[in-house]
């Protein structure tokens, strides 16, 4: 089970993360999401857990549960959603651009 963590402090490593989580059980992976250009940690990451109810016990375990000050906000992580845009491909109406001959404009 993929799980969401947010309202991490700055402060948080992948390491002390890890640790928390292993408690309710096995741990695939942690990622941590950091700004690209400061490094600086973004305040949320993932964590995938192989087993659901230990994946589960880690939520209702660690909901809420403060670290460095911050009460940690932990769910099932969603499906990341599409923002309507396609990466190009086919778009269907027909029509679309190109040279439409030369227009005179009044201003």
């Amino acid at each position: 089970m993929n799980i969401y963590v947010g309202n991490l402090p700055r402060s948080a490593s992948e390491e002390a993360i890890r640790k928390m989580f292993e408690e309710f059980g096995e741990v695939n992976e942690v990622k941590l999401i950091k700004d690209q250009y400061s490094g600086e940690l973004r305040g949320f990451g993932f964590i995938q857990m192989p087993a659901k109810a230990e994946a589960q016990a880690a939520i209702d375990g660690i909901n809420s549960k403060e670290l460095d000050g911050k009460h940690l906000i932990v769910n099932e992580a969603k499906p990341k959603k599409s923002n309507g845009r396609s990466g190009g491909g086919n778009r269907s109406g027909g029509g679309g651009g190109g040279f439409r001959g030369n227009r005179s404009r009044s201003w």
